[in-house]
């Protein structure tokens, strides 16, 4: 199956919100990949080979269905009844969510490797040719002549991220003065020129609607935009300092169970810890555990402290009730 193929039928998944298989499907078995928003590319690449390797296997053709969108607005579709037999999110509340409603089973993070998740990435910046802002850090984009694209918080797991990011850092800066931590976060977000609902949103609004002088996402994202939008027109700025951003994987037990797709669901997954995915993923600027692969792609990847959300702020359960719930403290750093 082609690339475009995979590709569009993602596109008519995220319209539709199910997914659109072909005539084939009568007779072969079909897997539903519910991703985060900025994977269309990743998987359409993914998903030919694991293919490929399932037939010469086990002799069966398969169809792989994917639905993107943001990380949590994907995990609520499940929720809603969406019929996904793996998740590869790019958060770990969005897994657990599924976990404490019974479809993903409760010891998910011992299911898989590095904690069920295969690859890894961290926030970074994209800038325009010449880098006219002069960005660097996180500390020059509280500026007051710099503007930023980068998802809401609210509904992405890729701002979210960012937001994190961008308050280790001060927390650092600072020396943990929660005032002049919140001073910071109180300017950094009023600089920010739109808050689109997912990744690919942000990316539309940087290079097609030209708002902003800085997108912030993932290093795999912004390097990623710059290879296809032109290495001379954009720069990627990875800050000494930035957060971990872990992509976790796992299998939805009850549809997948449903869907008699429980070998194949479990097969996909491990197969994004094979030396072959993992090949694949960090060609497309995504950060891996595989010792090999990692030697190969060392020059692509700067060293940089990379802060764990768990350290700096506590479980992902208190980050999401204390900053990102109703009245938490972004609601309360973005009153005006």
């Amino acid at each position: 199956m082609s690339m475009p193929t995979i590709f569009s039928r993602s596109l008519i998944a995220i319209a539709l919100g199910v997914t659109v298989s072909g005539a084939a499907a009568a007779q072969e078995r079909e897997l539903l990949n519910s991703s985060f928003d900025v994977a269309r590319e990743l998987f359409a690449a993914i998903n030919p080979e694991f293919q490929a390797k399932w037939q010469e296997e086990h002799g069966e053709e398969i169809e792989i269905s994917q639905s993107h969108g943001g990380s949590s607005a994907q995990a609520r579709a499940i929720l809603q009844g969406l019929r996904a037999d793996v998740v590869t999110f790019n958060q770990v509340t969005d897994v657990q969510v599924l976990a404490d409603a019974g479809l993903v089973a409760e010891d998910w993070q011992q299911a898989f490797e590095n904690n069920a998740s295969p690859y890894y990435s961290t926030t970074a910046f994209l800038v325009r040719k010449g880098n006219p802002k002069g960005i660097e850090s996180w500390d020059d984009l509280v500026k007051e002549d710099v503007s930023m694209v980068f998802p809401n918080p609210k509904t992405s797991g890729n701002g979210r991220y960012t937001y994190l990011a961008a308050w280790g850092f001060a927390d650092k800066e600072f020396d943990g003065d929660e005032e002049q931590i919140e001073d910071f976060m109180r300017t950094f977000l009023a600089n920010v020129a739109v808050f689109d609902t997912g990744g690919r949103g942000a990316t539309t609004s940087f290079i097609e609607r030209d708002i902003g002088d800085v997108l912030i996402s993932f290093e795999s994202e912004v390097n990623n935009i710059r290879r296809e939008y032109g290495s001379d027109d954009y720069e990627v700025i990875v800050p000494p300092i930035s957060v971990l951003a872990e992509f976790p994987v796992a299998v939805v037990e009850e549809n997948a169970e449903r869907n008699g797709n429980s070998d194949l669901a479990q097969s996909y997954l491990d197969y994004l810890y094979t030396e072959e995915a993992q090949r694949l993923l960090a060609g497309f600027n995504y950060r891996v555990h595989n010792e090999t692969v990692v030697e190969e792609f060392a020059d692509q990847f700067p060293e940089i402290e990379l802060l764990k959300v768990e350290d700096v702020f506590g479980s992902w359960d208190d980050v999401m009730g204390t900053h990102f719930g109703s009245g938490g403290i972004l609601d309360q750093l973005q009153r005006r």
